[in-house]
C-alpha cells in the first residue's frame, strides 16, 4: 500500500516550478529585454493588441520558443493608440494574461524578470519562434 501511495499523486514526484533548474528548462529560450517609446512602437502594440485572442490561444499551444522579446512601454499608454485598443479589448487582453499565467513557459519568462501579469498588454508572435512580449512600465 505504501508503494502505491506516490502513484496516486504524481506532481509529488515533479521537480518544483521554483528551482532555478526547472525554470530554465522550462524557458529554454533566449529572453531579451529592452524599452521603447510609444510612438516607435505604437503600430506594432496596436496590432498585437487587435490580435489578442488569436494571441493567447498561441500562447496555450506554444511549447518550444527560440527567442522571447521582453518590450517595456515606459510611457503613458493610457492615452493615444494604444490606450484606445487597450480599452477596447480589455477582456481579451485579460484572457490572454489568464493564457500566461497558464503556461509555465511564458510565465516564468515574465516571473523571473518580476513583470507582473496584470501589466502585459499584448504578445506578438513572429517567425521562427520569436514571440514577443509588451509590457506596461519601465523595466526594473
Amino acid at each position: 500500500m505504501f508503494l502505491i501511495a506516490p502513484l496516486a499523486n504524481p506532481p509529488l514526484l515533479a521537480q518544483g516550478l521554483d528551482s532555478e533548474e526547472s525554470i530554465d528548462a522550462i524557458v529554454g529560450s533566449d529572453v531579451k529585454t529592452g524599452e521603447a517609446a510609444n510612438e516607435e512602437q505604437a503600430e506594432r502594440v496596436v496590432a498585437a493588441i487587435e490580435n489578442t485572442i488569436a494571441s493567447a490561444e498561441s500562447v496555450r499551444k506554444a511549447f518550444n520558443l527560440n527567442t522571447l522579446e521582453i518590450v517595456f512601454l515606459p510611457g503613458d499608454t493610457e492615452t493615444g493608440p494604444i490606450g484606445e485598443a487597450v480599452a477596447e479589448h480589455r477582456e481579451e487582453i485579460v484572457a490572454l494574461q489568464e493564457s500566461i499565467e497558464g503556461s509555465a513557459m511564458f510565465y516564468h519568462a515574465v516571473d523571473s524578470r518580476s513583470i507582473m501579469l496584470r501589466d502585459i498588454v499584448a504578445v506578438e508572435f513572429g517567425d521562427n519562434d520569436v514571440v514577443t512580449i509588451f509590457v506596461n512600465g519601465r523595466e526594473r
